[in-house]
């Protein structure tokens, strides 16, 4: 039987000790995670300076991100920034990694958005850097979009091999990396490839099965050490779509990215999804439902 794991996305605070706080209230509510984005734009912390605050606040909850975009950052200089998190927080880092996407991002800093299979061959390649970087002695990598040299960064993270790593997303291609190369995966909705939001056509029970499938047939004999998660976007009832995203979350009514009703309706909505379907991991992607899932965390995070 998988664990029930539970995270939170927190985005900001208006001062230092508001986000301690905010922090230490969602460990003291049972929370496993505590997580931030990563955007150029929007009112957001950056993730690297908020994390270590949350971890300093904290002695039991990890920290982390869902996710740093790999292409904001060298991955030589990321694994070098979340090697000294995992040291600084004694182990409790979890490395959530992914293209980046967001078109306006890109657009606003002068960045080129390029096709998504670029990105998500960079990303792999990032994988591997990330991987090699933070394992013993120096480390040589030689590929299209990276050149590593003998490099032997100090320090090493705490957690060996490495941090926990989590990818996701929901195109084919980044379920089957994530599948073969992470300790997480993220189960999301399909980006549309010119950055703008969610893929509407990619919603509904159907389509989850479906990367279910595509995670299992890729992970093969690695498959039982996976942890399976899923944010979830709408809790108790439903409340106005986000105005970034275009996307409709009432087709998502039948996965567990959407729990709808009373307390016992989520609950054994959750536990059907870990018993029948190997999801155990569950993120709240807004604080407005905080409040409504503290409960259901309260009650489910010991079995």
């Amino acid at each position: 039987m998988r664990r029930f794991r539970f995270g939170a996305v927190v985005r900001q605070a208006e001062s230092g000790k508001a986000w301690a706080d905010k922090a230490r209230r969602l460990e003291g509510a049972g929370f496993d995670v505590l997580l931030v984005p990563d955007h150029l734009v929007g009112p957001r912390f950056a993730p690297v300076a908020a994390l270590a605050a949350a971890a300093s606040a904290t002695t039991r909850l990890r920290v982390g991100t869902l996710v740093f975009a790999n292409d904001f950052r060298h991955p030589a200089v990321l694994a070098k920034e979340t090697a000294t998190l995992d040291v600084l927080s004694d182990g409790r880092l979890d490395v959530g990694l992914g293209t980046g996407w967001m078109a306006e991002d890109y657009q606003r800093a002068g960045l080129p958005f390029e096709p998504p299979g670029v990105r998500v061959d960079r990303l792999a390649e990032a994988v591997a850097v990330l991987k090699g970087l933070w394992g013993d002695g120096p480390y040589t990598f030689d590929g299209a979009h990276y050149q590593i040299r003998a490099l032997d960064q100090q320090p090493k993270p705490v957690q060996r091999p490495h941090p926990r790593l989590l990818l996701g997303g929901g195109g084919p291609r980044m379920l089957r990396l994530a599948a073969r190369e992470a300790d997480v995966v993220n189960l999301g909705m399909r980006v549309r490839a010119d950055g703008t939001g969610p893929d509407g056509s990619d919603g509904g029970r159907q389509a989850f099965m479906d990367k279910l499938r595509t995670v299992r047939a890729a992970a093969g004999d690695r498959y039982d050490r996976l942890e399976l998660g899923t944010s979830v976007v709408q809790v108790g009832v439903r409340k106005p779509e986000e105005t970034w995203s275009a996307a409709d979350t009432s087709q998502l009514d039948e996965t567990p990215q959407v729990l709808l009703g009373t307390h016992h309706d989520i609950v054994d909505k959750l536990r059907y999804w870990r018993d029948e379907h190997d999801i155990s991991y569950f993120v709240v992607h807004h604080e407005r439902d905080l409040d409504a899932f503290t409960p259901i965390v309260e009650e489910l995070a010991t079995g």
